[in-house]
This record gives structure tokens, C-alpha cells and sequence, in this order.
């Protein structure tokens, strides 16, 4: 029998063991699970190096929100502990995990329907989107249903989360046609922009003194219609705008690759 590996990671714990122990009852599944992003992140990696990936990550949509979940007593099914390499939440674990291990399909487990943070679930790489207390039939379907590639949403959501990726998809196009109007120099700029520069860095970076930096970065901000380096970083990113490489050696030297 091919067995289905799922990993849960909720950093409820209650919630976490109950979820795992009924799972672990269905003869074709396969069942762990974590307390925080970090451990989840943890036994991926070990399952990978081991060759035995997991399938399928059920998510919380509020990871990261208890601080206190994972005190109390041992549980029945072992949940791992990550909460001293820090919080991660649900939707950015969903897409560390598409960047990293894309073969494995993630479903977000939500205590409310939330159109706008299904949307960026789905974005981030989700395969699916399901209440915390629908039936164990129901979540099996999904389980099954995202192994062979399809997307599940409740149906109730499905009017408002096209709404949102339609509203994203536009503001998107709005910020590339911004960006492209920028001159190669000043897309540079921007780039050490969304990496975190400040003047005095871009200017040793590029080889241009402050004061044309300066100018290069109140040129930006005009011609993409915001008032701080903040507001352009956002709109940067919307447009897929990635930082400037910190680690290479790669550098604008009097408008020439150097």
C-alpha cells in the first residue's frame, strides 16, 4: 500500500495531537507533526535527506500566534519544538516551502473563511484552503485531491478570493508599468532600495556620489507616484522586483557592468 505522508504543524497543541491521531488512523496515511514553522522546516529537511519527502503540509493559518501552545504535558503523537529558532507564520512557511521543496502540496487550515488571506495562501503556493473543524471525510478528499494537483476552496470563498487575485493581478500590472519607466540606472537604485541601502551605501555600491543618489532616489519616488523609500520597496516587490545582490561583486561602475 502506498502510504500518504502529512505532516500537521499548528503550534496548538491539543489541536495538533487530535488531528495527527485521527489521521494516523486511516490505514493509507502516514502522520507527524510540529509546533512552529522553524521545526516543520526541521523535519522536512530530515524526511528529504532521509528519502522519505512528505506529501502533503496541513498548515495553520495563525502559526505563530500562541506563544504559550506548546507548554503542558507530553504528547500522545510527538510534537516538535522550534519556538527557540523563532516564529514563523503560515503563509510564509507555505512559500518557503513551495521555494524549497515544491513536490510537496500544502493546505492552510483556517479557523475562519478569510477571502483576502486565502488569496495570498493560494499566491504563496497553497493547493488548498479548509475550515479547522470541517469532517475528517472532508479533509481527507482535499489530502487526496491536491496529490493530483488539484486546488481546493470552499465554495463560500471562492467568489471573494477571485476578487482578490483579479485586484492583485491589476495592481501588479499598474506597478510593472511603473517600474519600466524608470532608466537602468534607476532600477538599479530601486533594487538597492528594496535590499535595505540607505543613500551612503548605494552611492559606494554604485560609484556615485550621495548627492546623485539623492537625485536618483527622489527620481524613483516621482515616477512611481509615492511619497518614502517604504512605499516604493512595496510597490517594487509587487512588481517582482527583486534586491540587489549584497553578495556578489557585480556592480554599476559609470554605467557599465564592472
Amino acid at each position: 500500500m502506498v502510504r500518504i505522508r502529512v505532516l500537521v504543524v499548528d503550534d496548538h497543541r491539543i489541536f495538533a495531537e487530535s488531528l495527527a491521531a485521527a489521521l494516523a488512523a486511516e490505514p493509507d496515511v502516514e502522520v507527524s507533526a510540529a509546533g512552529s514553522g522553524p521545526a516543520a522546516l526541521r523535519c522536512l529537511d530530515r524526511a528529504a535527506a532521509e528519502g522519505r519527502r512528505y506529501d502533503v503540509l496541513l498548515v495553520d493559518a495563525d502559526l505563530g500566534s500562541s506563544a504559550s501552545a506548546l507548554q503542558g504535558v507530553r504528547p500522545a503523537v510527538p510534537v516538535h519544538d522550534g519556538q527557540a529558532d523563532g516564529l514563523v507564520d503560515g503563509i510564509s512557511l507555505v512559500a518557503g516551502v513551495r521555494s524549497g521543496q515544491p513536490a510537496v502540496r500544502t493546505v492552510v487550515l483556517a479557523e475562519k473563511d478569510d477571502p483576502r488571506r486565502a488569496a495570498l495562501a493560494l499566491g504563496a503556493g497553497a493547493s488548498g484552503w479548509v475550515a479547522k473543524d470541517c469532517s475528517l471525510s472532508r479533509l481527507l478528499t482535499v489530502i487526496r485531491g491536491v496529490l493530483r494537483d488539484e486546488t481546493h476552496l470552499p465554495p463560500a470563498l471562492l467568489t471573494g478570493v477571485l476578487r482578490e487575485l483579479t485586484a492583485a493581478r491589476k495592481h501588479r500590472t499598474e506597478s510593472e508599468r511603473l517600474v519600466e519607466s524608470l532608466t537602468p540606472r534607476e532600477r538599479e537604485v530601486l533594487r538597492c532600495m528594496v535590499a535595505g541601502l540607505g543613500r551612503k551605501a548605494v552611492a559606494e555600491r554604485l560609484f556615485l556620489s550621495p548627492h546623485t543618489v539623492r537625485t536618483h532616489m527622489q527620481n524613483v519616488l516621482g515616477k512611481l507616484g509615492v511619497h518614502s523609500t517604504l512605499a516604493a520597496v512595496a510597490l517594487a516587490r509587487r512588481a517582482g522586483v527583486g534586491p540587489a545582490d549584497l553578495a556578489g561583486d557585480v556592480v554599476e561602475r559609470g554605467g557599465q557592468l564592472a
